[in-house]
């Protein structure tokens, strides 16, 4: 059995995606609020930060249905670092705002504004070896998304597959004649990538400098109308004009009586290994330069995936087809040895999975709200965990921990409670939050609203629901108290998770004032 891969030590962090963080401009983003965070991080001795996938959001605003795969988000590109190397000027940013409550991400006024205020900045733009460097070394992924939305652009939005046929079959005088046409939209694009990876690259310097590491997600599958599937089609299972055969999901359950139905098409497995999985082995490189850890979501998808009818309504009518399995994990552990890479193992898990689990080493995902409401003994009971797993009280599919004890059975909650050794109900967060981190879970990451105790208006999102709330909820400054980090401090250091600060590196970037 191969052992616990060696980056994991006993440590907490937080979950909160960048689009949660505070600040004026309707979306959380890599400025000032993003570093003000990592301060807080540090002082409340948490090693590590989780966010979700970094790419542009797609349907349903949701980072899980990207337009790319390796892409980042440019809603995340800080107007106020533009504004501070000499790209935007105050007034532009405050006029580009919207007047959305600050507590929620305002998508209408970033599709309305943000594209136009980015734009401004590229007129001023003249670090062009800079940007001509970045084109060159993304050049596997960055030319094809670049063409990719500036023709979806020109097409009023319809997705690639109802494109004009040249472009869509990517015939190469087609192709020859696109580019030239949207030769100064695409290096638009390129523009914001080069801006998003340099802001993040900062972002992320300055966290590991203070001893924060970033875990990532990759999203195990890619969006239908992406830059991927359209620049790749044989690689996934589609039929004539393009669309697909079978879909992805997950199958009927306790949760769901119809399934979930994501619609992502599914990969032709067989066709990637003939050449070492190449897409995914570049995808996978791309990831683990951006973050220092990188969770590989719906793990149990590589072992058998539920494929469902192109064209169903719901899932009730998939059927499990065998995944990659042991080739592919054989693959990544060839190509990155020693990775640090988490398994989001949760859902329908058979023999076979647990399999695939120990052979690959990565340590598996715990939820605390899954631990209580059986009969028997659950796997995500804490007496039931080995070290090397990462545990949570909920994810960003969770509601938060005092909305699920509201909601949930009062069984359930009774359980949870008698477990964690709590009498009333409003000590059930508190309760659950210190069996997290008291566990022999090498790792604890706690949800920032499970800190601060929020109910369900701060839940992140709904699974298979088109909530016009998920995805929106933001972080307020002024709840990043003193006394939540000299609180969150203490427990990390009474639970044996806290750790000494790094060696402080000998060249040091600046922090945006």
């Amino acid at each position: 059995m191969p052992q616990k891969e060696t980056w994991m030590k006993r440590a907490a962090g937080v979950l909160l995606p960048v689009s949660s963080l505070p600040g004026k401009d309707g979306i959380g983003s890599l400025g000032k609020a993003a570093y003000q965070w990592v301060d807080f991080l540090k002082a409340a001795k948490q090693k590590y930060w989780q966010v979700l996938p970094l790419g542009p959001t797609g349907y349903g605003n949701s980072p899980y249905q990207s337009v790319s795969a390796f892409a980042g988000n440019p809603y995340f590109v800080d107007p106020g670092l533009l504004c501070r190397d000499g790209l935007l000027e105050k007034e532009e940013i405050r006029a580009a705002r919207g007047d959305a409550p600050a507590n929620q991400v305002d998508y209408p006024a970033l599709e309305r504004n943000r594209e136009a205020l980015l734009r401004k900045a590229y007129a001023r733009f003249t670090d062009w070896e800079g940007l001509e460097k970045f084109r060159r070394v993304q050049r596997d992924w960055v030319e094809d998304y670049a063409l990719f939305v500036a023709v979806k652009a020109r097409m009023g939005g319809k997705p690639w597959t109802q494109w004009e046929e040249g472009i869509r079959l990517r015939r190469p005088e087609a192709m020859e004649a696109w580019r030239e046409e949207c030769r100064q939209d695409m290096g638009f694009h390129v523009f914001v990538q080069y801006l998003f990876y340099t802001q993040w690259k900062a972002l992320k310097r300055y966290a590991n400098r203070k001893g924060v590491k970033i875990i990532g997600d990759a999203p195990i599958y890619v969006a239908m109308d992406s830059a991927d599937v359209w620049a790749s089609p044989e690689l996934f299972q589609l039929g004539e004009q393009y669309l697909p055969t079978e879909v992805a999901g997950c199958p009927p359950d306790a949760f769901s009586e119809d399934g979930q139905l994501w619609g992502n098409p599914l990969y032709r497995w067989d066709v990637m290994e003939q050449d070492g999985f190449r897409w995914w082995m570049r995808r996978l490189k791309a990831n683990l330069t951006l973050v220092d850890v990188l969770r590989i979501d719906h793990f149990r998808g590589l072992e058998s995936y539920y494929a469902i009818p192109y064209g169903e309504e719901t899932a009730r009518n998939g059927r499990w087809k065998k995944g990659p399995g042991r080739a592919f994990i054989k693959a990544v552990k060839a190509a990155f040895p020693g990775a640090p890479i988490i398994a989001e193992d949760l859902g329908y898990l058979t023999p076979a999975v647990h399999r695939l689990l120990r052979t690959s080493g990565f340590p598996g995902m715990k939820v605390l709200q899954f631990a209580f409401d059986g009969t028997g003994e659950s796997d995500y009971m804490p007496h039931r965990y080995a070290p090397n797993c990462v545990v949570y009280t909920g994810t960003h599919d969770n509601d938060t921990t005092a909305g699920w004890v509201r909601a949930a059975d009062p069984k359930t909650v009774e359980k949870a409670m008698a477990y964690a050794g709590v009498q009333h109900s409003k000590q059930a967060t508190e309760g659950l939050v210190r069996l997290a981190l008291s566990s022999v879970s090498d790792l604890a990451v706690i949800p920032i609203q499970d800190y601060l105790e929020l109910g369900s208006e701060a839940r992140i999102n709904t699974p298979s629901t088109l909530s016009e709330a998920n995805w929106r909820w933001r972080l307020r400054k002024k709840q990043l108290t003193p006394e939540l980090a000299v609180r969150m401090a203490a427990w990390a250091a009474l639970y044996g998770r806290d750790r000494k600060d790094p060696p402080k590196a000998k060249k040091r970037g600046r922090k945006p004032s």
